[in-house]
């Protein structure tokens, strides 16, 4: 791809497990401002497009760790998704 000048792309293992890799990989399709590719949901990859991936200013992969800088996504479901994280952690402590 980056050869024939088309996106810059990159695969990286998705974080967490079950349930907790699905909320992992919703809170970064928000931040990006993109949509959760999955079978689950009733989205095969043949039938993505360009309209469903999110973006970012930078993105540095390492081994270990993934780090999206200024993604995207629309402030207010950021915003709404953070608020729904801290409800998470009140009602688990």
């Amino acid at each position: 791809n980056k050869l024939r000048g088309g996106l810059k792309i990159a695969a990286v293992k998705a974080p967490g497990f079950g349930d907790r890799r699905k909320a992992m990989l919703e809170d970064i399709a928000i931040l990006t401002g993109g949509q959760v590719i999955s079978e689950d949901l009733g989205i095969k990859l043949e039938n993505v497009g360009l309209n469903m991936l999110g973006r970012a200013k930078k993105v540095s992969i390492s081994k270990e760790n993934t780090t999206i800088v200024d993604g995207a996504g629309k402030k207010a479901e950021i915003q709404g998704r953070v608020a729904q994280i801290k409800q998470q952690i009140e009602e688990t402590t």
